[in-house]
């Protein structure tokens, strides 16, 4: 299949939050993605439920959910009702994470796990047929704009022949520091999803940008 394009939501005017979510349907985006940050698991606060509930009415796209929090167990049956597509969690966060993956199955949504740039593909070996998809974190995560982290596309590569050998469907996400410069590389590495953020909203022409980003 051709890679997925999810712009992300964080780096959107939140002042006009329905025209840019107007703009990402009439793109050639594939995912809404949402950063939930709580300011504990990571040093910043994004937005919350009352958000991504007024995304939801507008959006005519998956959302894709990413929570940078600590206890999201807690919160997936909450996110369920939100609309959530793809539920991500963190591999750090998680102390019983097939627990984890199995409820938010079981609440109807994509299962995601997401691993920060320190921690080792390999981690996810015993549990990646569980795994729907896997967020590879390109920059610590926290905050939007940082530069991409080279060692994404070695990291890529390897969890690539990981879930090729064990005969695996999950998706490989990109998210962090994603533009026209490094995409196409990404993809080659065995990206699936990107997740753009600046590199979108940022742009002159978002609709233009997702299309040859798309490309």
């Amino acid at each position: 299949m051709s890679h997925l394009i999810a712009p992300s939501i964080l780096a959107a005017d939140f002042a006009n939050l329905e025209r840019d979510c107007k703009m990402v349907n009439e793109s050639k985006a594939d995912w809404f993605h949402l950063d939930v940050m709580d300011g504990v698991f990571v040093p910043n606060i994004s937005f919350g439920m009352p958000v991504i509930g007024a995304i939801q009415k507008h959006a005519t796209k998956p959302l894709d959910v990413h929570l940078m929090i600590v206890n999201p167990d807690q919160y997936i049956e909450t996110f369920a009702k939100l609309g959530a597509n793809v539920l991500t969690v963190h591999y750090e966060a998680c102390n019983h994470l097939h627990r984890t993956l199995q409820s938010i199955e079981a609440h109807g949504m994509s299962r995601g796990v997401a691993i920060n740039p320190h921690t080792p593909t390999h981690l996810l070996a015993d549990i990646i047929h569980e795994i729907d998809l896997v967020c590879v974190m390109s920059v610590n995560p926290g905050f939007g704009g940082q530069k991409f982290i080279e060692h994404t596309y070695r990291k890529v590569e390897a969890l690539r022949k990981l879930i090729d050998q064990a005969g695996a469907q999950t998706l490989i996400e990109i998210d962090g520091g994603v533009g026209s410069g490094n995409a196409k590389k990404l993809v080659e590495a065995g990206a699936d999803v990107l997740v753009a953020g600046s590199s979108v909203f940022g742009a002159k022409d978002p609709v233009q940008t997702i299309a040859e980003l798309k490309a």
